[in-house]
């Protein structure tokens, strides 16, 4: 039988977070952009039960942030993309699934697309479930 997690029930989960990971991707619609590397930035949130690896201080009770952020430059570095809504749809199925979270949330920002703003991005937030 199969846990269903409802969003209401998330709020009782600890988080884990990667704050600006910054990536170099091959991602844009133009063909120059096709051509070149352009910096990504990403925030991920993984929903996640700390309470094992709080209560035995032990790594491996633990989610592997630097793994995991290893994990998502490395996916980034081997494709080429056209938006940043694919990237952050791509990143959240590949943590949900490998690595077996109940929900996580990906921004992606594009630094240099608009050149009079800081940045533009987009947001996910994807559950487990919703890839069974």
């Amino acid at each position: 039988m199969r846990r269903v997690i409802t969003p209401e029930q998330l709020k009782f989960f600890d988080t884990v977070f990667i704050e600006s990971l910054v990536a170099l991707a091959t991602i844009g619609i133009y063909d120059w952009e096709k051509e070149i590397k352009q910096r990504l930035e990403l925030d991920i949130v993984m929903y996640w039960d700390n309470q094992k690896g709080g209560n035995s201080d032990d790594v491996n009770d633990c989610l592997d942030y630097a793994a995991i952020s290893q994990c998502v430059l490395d996916y980034i570095n081997q494709r080429q993309f056209g938006l940043i809504e694919r990237v952050a749809e791509e990143i959240a199925k590949l943590l949900v699934l490998q690595y077996q979270l109940p929900a996580v949330e990906v921004t992606v920002k594009k630094p240099t697309a608009v050149p009079s703003a800081m940045s533009v991005g987009v947001s996910v937030f994807r559950t487990l479930q919703a890839y069974q």
